[in-house]
């Protein structure tokens, strides 16, 4: 799972304190990077969420979907209706309503 592989929560990064030398970085420079990851992180985790969601509404969708087929399919066997038979019968009831005007 992908929070398992994420090491930095948003808070971590901004509670995380920097330790100052002589010839060190600049404090506020620091800062604002670490704001902008800070951004990054809440934008990645919005998204993943989202994108989380979506992917279980289509699964849904796909199983929803494929239960109705099924449905559909098992209701066609037992009535021992086939599309071979559905062609069949519509060329039937066109012969029937059409007559010869349909061949000329």
């Amino acid at each position: 799972m992908l929070s398992d592989k994420i090491r930095l929560t948003a808070k971590e990064i901004l509670e995380k304190d920097f330790k100052s030398s002589m010839r060190g970085y600049n404090q506020e420079e620091v800062d604002k990077f670490l704001d902008s990851i800070i951004k990054d992180y809440e934008a990645f985790h919005e998204e993943i969420g989202n994108l989380q969601a979506e992917n279980m509404r289509l699964k849904k969708q796909l199983e929803d979907s494929s239960k109705r087929q099924q449905q559909t399919y098992n209701q066609n066997q037992a009535s021992g209706t086939t599309n071979f038979d559905i062609l069949k019968r519509l060329s039937n009831l066109e012969k029937h309503v059409f007559g010869s005007k349909l061949y000329e």
